[in-house]
């Protein structure tokens, strides 16, 4: 599986499906899920909603909308909108949102800082988190994993945990790192 880490915007890499960073409501409400809501349209909030409640630790699929991919996947990561979590949360979502996709055959998976926002878990924390499911992760679908944030210290972060990683050194794991403002 490739590991590609870069700053940019979710909406322009090129990948089968991208990630919310959602809430069990499915509401999508201010940061990346705003972004997403915003690009693709209401109707994708509406889908997410009518799946509601969706459980931390799990994961459900919805259109795309007016954006390039096959779906969007909303991983919550908190119970409410505008809650605090632990960083449990991001690894129960990142784990989801993967398993979810592997079940759709998405071959490739764009992710942004999960619980990083209004969830306030700390980048270096959340990026950890993010790792450790990733390198738990075992599929035969997904090949491709992108981590994406407009945020420089999140794609720090990412940099660092990735490095630091056990999954790293198996050999099938490939590691990318793209420049800045470079996405697709």
């Amino acid at each position: 599986m490739e590991i590609v880490v870069q700053k940019g915007s979710i909406l322009e890499v090129q990948s089968d499906g991208i990630v919310n960073a959602a809430n069990s409501q499915g509401v999508m409400g201010g940061g990346v899920a705003g972004v997403i809501r915003r690009a693709a349209g209401k109707e994708v909030e509406e889908e997410a909603v009518a799946q509601a409640p969706i459980p931390v630790g799990s994961a459900v699929l919805t259109g795309a909308g007016r954006t390039q991919f096959r779906g969007i996947i909303h991983a919550p990561t908190m119970p409410l909108p505008a809650q605090r979590i632990p960083a449990e949360n991001v690894y129960k979502a990142t784990g989801a949102a993967l398993q979810l996709a592997e079940e759709k055959a998405f071959h490739s998976v764009a992710l942004p800082g999960m619980g990083t926002g209004v969830g306030g878990v700390a980048h270096p924390e959340a990026a950890r988190q993010m790792m450790k499911a990733i390198g738990e992760f075992s599929g035969k679908n997904v090949q491709k994993v992108i981590l994406v944030d407009v945020d420089p210290s999140m794609v720090a972060a990412w940099k660092e945990a990735l490095e630091e990683s056990d999954s790293t050194t198996d050999p099938r794991v490939h590691r990318k790192y793209r420049g800045e403002g470079e996405t697709k």
